[in-house]
This record gives structure tokens, C-alpha cells and sequence, in this order.
């Protein structure tokens, strides 16, 4: 077992917090012309590709034991799901608030943490995340007037990815990142193909494969390999820090998201939007210094007298 180091873990939560919008700015690039199938079959395949060989080459196998397989195929479907809820999110919303509504999810794993991993949680972090929580409707309202139900597909999203979290913290220590991410990469290719085999007849949107330019050609591969990196970094994150601790360190996608946002879409989120996207940055980071006091509680150095992480 890995023991946990939680500085560690939010610096590498800080990573996927940068190249996984990175990602989704791509997606949304390629969104307008390439269809959603053809964009998850591409970026899982790029993910089986880069890491069996390594795996191969380090490891020499892939085997995993019964139990830890299954919950892998289970991972792998969650991530499916999140990612196309977000892929298709970005068809209709700006990225920085396609992500801002997608931020229900900390408050999620949060609660998840406490009544399924008995992860502690205390009362102030918990407020800070309805706090949060609160801002993301924020955002959602004025999206909804715009476009409708497809404002709603981040909350999709943060359901998938709050599951897929807490599987992954549950396994991450009892395997390899690499080989994890390897494994679910085979898995979720063999998925994607074989549905796309059997339905891509019925004329389904979204099922069609479509000729690529070259710059196209590139872009997908840049979607694969920062879908690949973005989630090896989670990954580590979760066998060094525990889900509560990593929960609101997932708010730094927002100005991440908000930075790209402008410089590629000259896309910025409106008054109302701006301002749920402040409240759950706040919240975020009054979450990460209940933190701190609780982890130098933890380690027996001094605390304000009766805090409460």
C-alpha cells in the first residue's frame, strides 16, 4: 500500500486541472465536424497505444487479479460516459461553463467519500461545497435559457466522474497507474468498436465516421495523448492523497477553463455565470485551507483551538 502524501497528490491534481480543458478545448474544436463516436473511439484507441507498450516493456503483462478487473471495466464505463456527456456538452456551451456546471461533482465525492469510503469530512467543508454547489445553478440558468436540456448534460458528467473517482480511489493503490489506464484504454476501445460495429448501420447521429484533414488528424491525436496524461496524473493523485482532499482541488479547472476559454473561443461567461463561477472558486479555496488545519491538526502541530476541518 502507498502511503498517502497529500502535497504530492494536489500537485498532481493541479496537472490534470490544466491539460484535462486543454483537452476539452480540442474536443470542442472537433466537435463541429467529427462525430462523437469517431472522437471517444480515437482517443481511447491513442490510449491503449501509448501505454501496453510501456506496460509490456516494464511490466511485461497485463494481467490484473478478478476483482480489480472488474472494477475496472466498471471505471472504464463511467469514463466513457463522463467524457461523452462533456464532448457533447461542448457542442452547445462555452468550455468554462460546460465545466463550471460540471463542478457539482466535488460536492458529490464528497459525500460520497464520507458514507461510502468513510472518508472524514467535516462540517465546514461541507458547507463550502453546497456554497459551491450553489454557484453552479448559477451558471446552469442562464445556459438553459440559452440552449435548453443540453445545459444539463454537465450534470451527467459530474454523476459519471464522482463514480468514477470513487472506483478509482477504491483500486489505485492496489495497482498501477500505468497499467490501469492501460487496461481501461483495451477495455474501453473494445467497447466503443463493438458498438460501433453493431449500430453504425441503424444511421444513429453521432455513429457516422467521417474523412479527416490533417490538421484534424493532429488535433484528435492531441486529444488522446492529453486524455492519456490528464488521467495518469488523477490517477497518481488518488494512491497519494485521499478523494476529500482532492475534491476541491478540482475547482482549479475553472480559471484554467475560463483562460483557454477566452484565448481560443473568445469566450467569456456572462455576469450571472461569472459570478456562480467565483462562488465555487471560493468555496473551493476555503475548502483547501480547512484542509491544511486539519492536516496540521493531524500531525499534532498547532491549530486554532476547536477548528473543525
Amino acid at each position: 500500500m502507498t502511503q498517502d502524501k497529500p502535497l504530492s497528490g494536489m500537485l498532481l491534481m493541479t496537472g490534470f486541472c490544466i491539460l484535462a480543458p486543454l483537452g476539452d478545448a480540442i474536443a470542442k474544436i472537433l466537435g463541429e465536424t467529427v462525430p462523437l463516436s469517431q472522437l471517444l473511439l480515437v482517443r481511447f484507441a491513442l490510449q491503449a497505444a501509448l501505454l501496453v507498450p510501456v506496460v509490456w516493456l516494464v511490466r511485461g503483462n497485463l494481467r490484473m487479479p478478478m476483482r480489480l478487473l472488474h472494477l475496472t471495466v466498471l471505471r472504464t464505463i463511467l469514463h466513457i460516459l463522463g467524457i461523452a456527456a462533456m464532448f457533447a456538452s461542448l457542442r452547445f456551451l462555452p468550455l468554462a461553463d460546460a465545466i463550471a456546471i460540471a463542478f457539482v461533482m466535488p460536492f458529490l465525492m464528497l459525500l460520497l467519500g464520507r458514507f461510502v469510503l468513510g472518508e472524514e469530512v467535516g462540517p465546514y467543508r461541507l458547507m463550502a461545497c453546497i456554497v459551491g454547489f450553489a454557484g453552479t445553478l448559477l451558471v446552469i440558468q442562464p445556459n438553459y435559457a440559452a440552449v435548453g436540456a443540453p445545459a444539463l448534460l454537465p450534470l451527467g458528467v459530474a454523476v459519471a466522474f464522482a463514480l468514477f473517482m470513487m472506483v478509482t480511489r477504491s483500486i489505485a493503490k492496489a495497482t498501477d497507474p500505468i497499467r490501469l489506464q492501460a487496461v481501461s484504454g483495451l477495455i474501453a476501445t473494445a467497447i466503443l468498436g463493438s458498438a460501433w460495429l453493431v449500430f453504425s448501420s441503424a444511421g444513429l447521429p453521432g455513429l457516422n465516421f467521417v474523412a479527416l484533414d490533417g490538421g484534424e488528424m493532429w488535433l484528435l491525436a492531441a486529444i488522446g495523448v492529453l486524455g492519456t496524461l490528464s488521467h495518469l496524473l488523477m490517477t497518481w493523485s488518488l494512491r497519494l492523497a485521499p478523494a476529500a482532499t482532492l475534491a476541491p482541488m478540482q475547482y482549479l479547472e475553472l480559471p484554467f477553463a475560463t483562460l483557454i476559454g477566452l484565448v481560443i473561443f473568445a469566450d467569456l461567461p456572462d455576469t450571472l455565470a461569472s459570478f456562480g463561477i467565483l462562488l465555487t472558486i471560493g468555496s473551493g479555496l476555503y475548502v483547501i485551507h480547512r484542509e491544511q488545519v486539519a492536516a496540521r491538526r493531524q500531525t499534532g502541530t498547532a491549530a486554532p483551538a476547536g477548528s473543525k476541518a
